[in-house]
Formats: C-alpha cells, sequence, structure tokens
C-alpha cells in the first residue's frame, strides 16, 4: 500500500513501495490526521543530496530505441519530479522508492569528470557521442550547486571529443561559452524536450522544470550560436497533450530548432501505480480517458517492454500520433537532417595531451 504525505511542489503524490524491499513503512491515518490538525508535515519535504562514489560514469546503451550508444548521469534521482519519467524505476536500486524519494533524494556522482576523463584516457576507448544525460537531468537543480555538467563538458573540451546534451531546464546557458567552444569543432547536438505549451499543464506534469517560455528562449539563444538544437516532443501522453503536437511543432521552429523527435508515454514498472495516483487526483476529469488511451497504444496494457515498439506505440492512437509527427516535420522540418558530430580530432587530441605529461614527467 502507498502512503500519502506532503507533497507541495512535487510530481508524484505518494511513496511507493520498494519492489525490491522486504519492509516499508505505512503511517496510519489517524496520525495524518494529527499532523494535519497541529498543522505540522508527516514528512520532511525538503530536497537532499547524497554522495555516490561510482567505480565508472559512461554508461554503454544497448536498447535500440533511445537513440544513443552511450550516457553519462552526473545524477541519479531528479528534482524536475516528471510524473511520467522511466527513470524512477531506477532508483528502486539504490534501496529508495520511485516516487517521492526519487524528487528528494538526489545522488550526485562527485567524481563524475574524473571518471571521465578516465574513461577518455584507456587506451581502448575510441570517440563515440556520449550523452549527458540518458537517465536523468544533467541541468537539474542539483546542478546550480555542484557544476559536474560542466565540469564534465570541460573535460569534453580539453579532449575534443563529441558530447550531446538531453535536458528541459535553462540552466544550460550557464555553460554557453563552453558550448561555443565546442560547436566551434562540431562537438556538441542538444535535445529540448517540450511537453505542453500550456502552462498549467507543465506545472502538473513537471513541477520544478524550467517555464515553456524560458525553454523557447534557450532554444534560441543556442540556434542564435549555431548549436544543433532538437526538441524533444516526449513523451505524448495521449489524451492529455496529443492535441498539441502541430502546435509544439510550430513553436519550435519559431524559436529556431533545426528539428524534433517524440515518443510516446510508457508507464514501466512503479510509474503505473505513480501516473494513475496523479492522474486521479491532478485531473480526475480526464484521468479515466488519458489511462484509458495510453492502454490503447500499449496492447491494453498501461507499459510495452518490447524494442521497435514500446517508445513509439502501436495501434490507432499512436498511428494518429505517427501522421501528425510526420505532418509537422513536413510542414516545419522539411529539411531536418541527423547531425554528425565530428570524431576525428579525439585521437590526435588525446595522444598529444599525454605526451606532454610524459614530457613533464621527465623534467623531474
Amino acid at each position: 500500500m502507498s502512503k500519502t504525505i506532503d507533497t507541495q511542489g512535487r510530481g508524484a503524490r505518494i511513496h511507493h513501495p520498494n519492489r525490491f524491499e522486504k519492509h516499508h513503512q505505512e503511517w496510519e491515518g489517524e496520525y495524518l490526521e494529527h499532523c494535519r490538525k497541529e498543522g505540522v508535515s508527516a514528512d520532511d519535504n525538503k530536497t537532499r543530496y547524497l554522495f555516490t562514489d561510482p567505480k565508472k560514469i559512461v554508461n554503454k546503451v544497448s536498447s535500440p530505441d533511445v537513440g544513443m550508444s552511450y550516457s553519462l548521469n552526473p545524477y541519479q534521482g531528479c528534482e524536475h519530479g516528471c510524473i511520467y519519467c522511466y527513470a524512477r524505476n531506477s532508483h528502486e536500486y539504490w534501496g529508495l522508492n520511485a516516487g517521492l524519494d526519487f524528487e528528494r533524494t538526489i545522488l550526485v556522482k562527485r567524481r563524475a569528470p574524473q571518471l571521465l576523463e578516465d574513461q577518455l584516457r584507456a587506451r581502448n576507448w575510441k570517440a563515440e557521442t556520449i550523452v549527458l544525460s540518458g537517465n536523468t537531468d544533467c541541468y537539474q537543480p542539483a546542478e546550480k550547486k555542484f557544476q559536474l555538467t560542466r565540469k564534465c563538458l570541460e573535460v569534453f573540451l580539453k579532449y575534443q571529443h563529441p558530447v550531446g546534451i538531453i535536458t528541459k531546464n535553462s540552466l544550460i546557458t550557464r555553460d554557453m561559452d563552453l558550448l561555443e567552444e565546442l560547436n566551434a569543432n562540431h562537438l556538441i547536438t542538444v535535445n529540448i524536450s517540450k511537453t505542453t505549451l500550456e502552462e498549467k499543464t507543465r506545472r502538473l506534469l513537471e513541477p520544478r522544470t524550467t517555464t515553456i517560455k524560458k525553454r523557447l528562449e534557450t532554444v534560441t539563444r543556442l540556434r542564435n550560436a549555431g548549436i544543433p538544437v532538437t526538441v524533444m516532443i516526449a513523451p505524448i501522453i495521449p489524451g492529455l497533450n496529443s492535441h498539441e503536437i502541430l502546435p509544439l511543432a510550430r513553436a519550435a521552429k519559431e524559436a529556431g530548432a533545426t528539428g524534433i523527435a517524440y515518443t510516446v508515454v510508457r508507464l514501466n514498472g512503479a510509474l503505473g501505480t505513480l501516473f494513475t495516483d496523479w492522474a486521479k487526483k491532478a485531473m480526475p476529469d480526464r484521468a479515466s480517458k488519458i489511462l484509458s488511451q495510453i492502454k490503447e497504444c500499449h496492447g491494453g496494457q498501461l507499459n510495452d517492454s518490447r524494442f521497435g515498439t514500446r517508445n513509439k506505440g502501436e495501434g490507432v492512437i499512436a498511428t494518429q500520433i505517427q501522421h501528425l509527427i510526420k505532418l509537422a516535420q513536413h510542414k516545419y522540418f522539411k529539411d531536418q537532417k541527423a547531425v554528425v558530430l565530428n570524431k576525428d580530432d579525439f585521437q590526435e587530441r588525446r595522444a598529444h595531451l599525454l605526451r606532454n605529461e610524459g614530457d613533464q614527467l621527465s623534467l623531474f
């Protein structure tokens, strides 16, 4: 059973039991009522940070559906609180839950820049685009405090190594100096996620993300600097934002985006319970329709784990979405082309750096 607590400013409305834990905590209704009468919270709603020290930071991506070969996640968990986020389930491997823990307990991989440099210096490493981040947003609020993403970008620039960025936070513009230097040698591409043009919907879906206006301004600023930017219309949630596909594509074009991409929401693992609870509380008049249409895209279930269909869905509604995306691409991005990043300079640059280090050591 899930427990309902103070969730002001959060996406998830509940703690969801960790599937790997034998025991979990529940609060009795009498205690929660007592807290309400006393005007106190039954739970601390503040964000906390835990330092972790993984042995490696660059992960090989085996899924054919996500369009990347390697990813790097400086943080685990995400304060943005997007209720649909597939990364929520990964928090359970840390003994935490996919609900409120995912948003309020952020794991900080403090050695990420050094681990990245170790990876790039390895003799058997050949340049392949590494994406920040395949799991949680690399420019979430924690980045203001710890600056791990910026430090990683400095490493990519030092070694002239290609990097991709996926984010929905305007904080990326803080690092324009590094992004422009990377772009000067064709080493950077950026994907900005945008799910809606309605601010009320954004606050419900993604409570601690950058506003729609700020996101569009971010696209414009990046493009004015010549940096290739794709807008991710993701995820498309049937019955909730699927009617916005063409307006979103038009807004992306007007902001200067070089292309669009999309995914259809799938509610794997604990997400099914979390999203269902959220929909019934946040949008009680639309919850049934939204959940029904999501199921229609995934063979009657909230989730489909099959490669090739899980991110796009199938059936009548999924086909309609696909047709709308194709129409949007034809209307606004007829000349959209895949961005090819520079892999050619890395080996020579690495050799130069290692050779100079050898020369310096020989002096002593």
